[in-house]
């Protein structure tokens, strides 16, 4: 198995050519991994398309602030995700050149589809924040009217703008407008549920051009509390033609399939589910695209995606942030392999990247 050249850069082998075995330090499960996935791509049922791009599969991996930064997108990729998206990005003009904003501007890195979403609410300023992203590499953008954060919804942003249709129709025919990439939104049920108006909400959306629709199914009044449902996600579909994302407690694969059974919707979207278990897609896409059991990844597997996760962290961030934003993975990841370990205080008091690597060594000896 060796590496195609121009995925040297992506330590999680997102793409490889199959060829006369050879071991290299890439030579791994994950690799292992996307080659299956590879050889399979002739076989999936149902093909899923975003404006004029064929994705890879039909189950995506949520955009999550915080989270779904450069090395969370390669190894979920890795794992068979069919489209990753990044982090929310602010239109705010002020805040383009904080080193924040410039960590999540860098897709001309990215492989694959580099899928980038933003988030505002005044239809200009959208569409500037659109081609700006389209200028450092975005292929997709997409819109975020879902978001159910206080400090964004104080902004008439996120699932806010949700109250507003007239509103939500002037921000995505501009960002339609003033980009020649496909457009996607993303949204929830309604602001609560005695105003559930995602049906109106998506019509508008394909009137002004959406290419896609993912919809999380929860108000904005519900946060991430409670179950979500998924009859108002299967209502929409049943009013629009186009392609509708089902949203909110994919947590495994019997999940994923018994919600695209129930909502007829034309692709999974996983968020909080992947944390901890980027490998979740890898089942996934086993039972929906393939009707294969999967087995999930072996603890000596497990442990070396961590590590490689944690320094592309370091790789990505510098030392000092990097170790920081470490510390909340290590806490989801052992969730997955280890719930009741004390490990993770022990964790969170080291203050190098070198540390934590050696720290990470000893404890999956261990274990």
């Amino acid at each position: 198995m060796l590496i195609s050249q121009d995925d040297q850069k992506n330590p999680f082998c997102i793409k490889i050519t199959l060829c006369k075995r050879s071991k290299s330090a890439y030579d791994s499960a994950p690799c292992r991994l996307a080659a299956e996935f590879g050889q399979m791509v002739g076989n999936v049922g149902v093909v899923m398309r975003i404006g004029h791009y064929q994705l890879k599969n039909r189950i995506l991996l949520a955009p999550m602030a915080g989270i779904t930064d450069q090395p969370f997108r390669r190894i979920c990729a890795t794992y068979g995700a069919g489209l990753t998206f990044s982090e929310m990005m602010s239109t705010n003009p002020q805040v383009w050149h904080t080193e924040k904003s410039k960590l999540r501007l860098a897709h001309h890195q990215d492989a694959g589809i580099n899928a980038v979403q933003i988030a505002g609410s005044d239809p200009d300023e959208m569409a500037q924040a659109a081609q700006v992203n389209v200028e450092y590499g975005a292929q997709i953008i997409d819109i975020n009217m879902g978001c159910p954060a206080k400090k964004v919804n104080r902004k008439m942003a996120g699932s806010a703008l949700l109250q507003y249709p007239q509103l939500v129709r002037q921000i995505l025919e501009s960002v339609v407008k003033s980009v020649e990439v496909p457009v996607t939104l993303k949204i929830r049920t309604g602001w609560d549920v005695e105003n559930r108006n995602c049906v109106e909400i998506a019509k508008i959306a394909e009137q002004s051009g959406i290419q896609a629709l993912t919809i999380h199914g929860r108000t904005r009044a519900c946060k991430f509390e409670g179950e979500a449902e998924y009859e108002h996600i299967r209502l929409v579909k049943q009013q629009v033609t186009i392609p509708v994302i089902a949203n909110g407690d994919i947590t495994s694969a019997q999940k994923a399939k018994a919600v695209l059974d129930d909502t007829g919707a034309d692709g999974i979207m996983i968020g909080r589910g992947a944390l901890g278990r980027p490998w979740l897609f890898q089942s996934v896409v086993g039972l929906v695209e393939h009707h294969s059991i999967i087995k999930a990844p072996s603890l000596e597997e497990k442990c070396r995606v961590i590590l490689q996760h944690i320094r592309e962290l370091h790789r990505f961030y510098g030392e000092e942030k990097g170790y920081r934003i470490a510390r909340k993975h290590i806490a989801w990841y052992l969730q997955d392999i280890q719930p009741d370990s004390v490990f993770k205080q022990d964790f969170n008091a080291l203050t190098s990247a070198s540390a934590q690597l050696s720290a990470l060594e000893r404890f999956f000896s261990l274990i």
